[in-house]
């Protein structure tokens, strides 16, 4: 894999991480703003959500 890549697979990763914490968030709280905020955290809410519930 060249440098270019791994910056393509990387950023995709974080964009779908993101993106997929919004949709959870808004699914589960029914808040935009919660969404937000958890789509700033990324795959960090994912993982949370898949261990807690």
């Amino acid at each position: 894999m060249n440098n270019k890549t791994t910056t393509s697979v990387v950023k995709n990763g974080i964009t779908f991480g993101s993106a997929l914490a919004m949709v959870i968030s808004y699914a589960n709280w029914h808040s935009v703003l919660w969404a937000i905020f958890h789509g700033l955290l990324g795959w960090v809410y994912v993982i949370y959500y898949l261990i807690v519930y």
